[in-house]
């Protein structure tokens, strides 16, 4: 194997990729988190910022499921993902997260890309959205 220049930008996204790749269940069937209620998150995941997401609000539900596939390790993407609830978001969270992350994510697991399809499908038929929050604002604690 060629060694990696620091400055080559294929390089650099080679091992960014290996970086998530390394971090993959072997099935999606591994991904047994909760689906309701608030979930804290350690600081090796989130070091700043929310550290508790409740998963009954659809916002937070996204910003959790983002920061752990981005921060992650194997045992985090267990812990805190739920396989089903992965494959429902997984339409509108692709847009959201790294390109090399929805990759090897996708790659590895045929049923999101196909999730990713029918989610267009589906979006195509509808009619756009209001700007209206989808979450009432926060109350102040």
């Amino acid at each position: 194997m060629a060694a990696v220049s620091g400055t080559d930008p294929d390089s650099y996204a080679a091992l960014y990729r290996l970086r998530f790749t390394q971090r993959l269940p072997g099935e999606l069937t591994e991904l047994t988190g909760p689906v309701h209620g608030v979930v804290d998150l350690p600081l090796h995941v989130v070091w700043s910022g929310l550290r508790s997401f409740d998963l009954d609000r659809p916002r937070q539900r996204m910003s959790l499921y983002r920061t752990v596939l981005a921060e992650g390790q194997r045992e985090d993407l267990c812990r805190y993902l739920n396989h089903r609830l992965l494959l429902q978001l997984w339409p509108v969270l692709r847009s959201l997260i790294g390109r090399p992350v929805r990759e090897v994510w996708e790659e590895a697991f045929p049923p999101l890309r196909a999730a990713a399809a029918e989610g267009d499908k589906q979006s195509a038929l509808l009619p756009p959205e209001s700007s209206a929050a989808e979450d009432p604002p926060e109350q102040a604690t």
